[in-house]
């Protein structure tokens, strides 16, 4: 009886109150990081669903708070947007494109990448995001999109442009590092 009662009176070191053995947390833990459903995993290791969905958003609020500790970015950016999604319908192109969907990428030159789906392109969606990804002291790199205007007025004093339309992609320092989905198919 006494070492029954010592196995419940141990305390999880990492949630304070919590029910469960360290070893089951960590069994959550390894599941999690499989990608396996919060179905499953209460199958799995015998707890409640609700205990296991509790438990994996507790893992992604952590996750959250450690990427955004690791903001803003700093030094060489590059900033982009892409479309993605089925073959190019004839007669639309461009931003135009339909069924597309809309991806703004940041770039740390030799370090982090940054990439957020966003319903449109728009200055004040692109620029709510760079303003709160990116250090007013770096270098930003982008292409003439009317979307990044004004952003020296915002405060990025060193603001650089590459003419995309003109086949332009490298001016000396200045460039977006930009591939094809053509030539990963081929």
């Amino acid at each position: 009886m006494y070492a029954l009662t010592t196995v419940m009176t141990i305390n999880n070191r990492y949630i304070k109150r919590s029910c469960i053995s360290e070893a089951k947390y960590r069994q959550i833990l390894k599941l999690f990081i499989l990608d396996i459903d919060a179905t499953n995993i209460a199958k799995i290791t015998g707890l409640n669903q609700n205990t296991i969905n509790r438990h994996l958003l507790l893992f992604r609020e952590r996750i959250v708070k450690l990427c955004n500790q690791t903001s803003p970015f700093a030094g060489e950016i590059e900033i982009d947007e892409s479309y993605f999604g089925a073959r190019r319908i004839k007669g639309k192109r461009g931003r135009g494109a339909a069924g597309k969907t809309v991806v703004f990428g940041i770039l740390q030159r030799g370090g982090k990448v940054y990439t957020e789906i966003v319903p449109d392109c728009a200055k004040k969606t692109l620029q709510a995001i760079i303003r709160g990804k990116v250090d007013p002291n770096s270098v930003i790199h982008t292409d003439y999109w009317r979307g990044y205007n004004g952003l020296v007025d915002v405060c990025y004093k060193k603001h650089f442009r590459i003419k995309h339309g003109q086949n332009e992609f490298a001016s000396g320092k200045n460039h977006i590092k930009r591939v094809s989905l053509d030539s990963i198919t081929d």
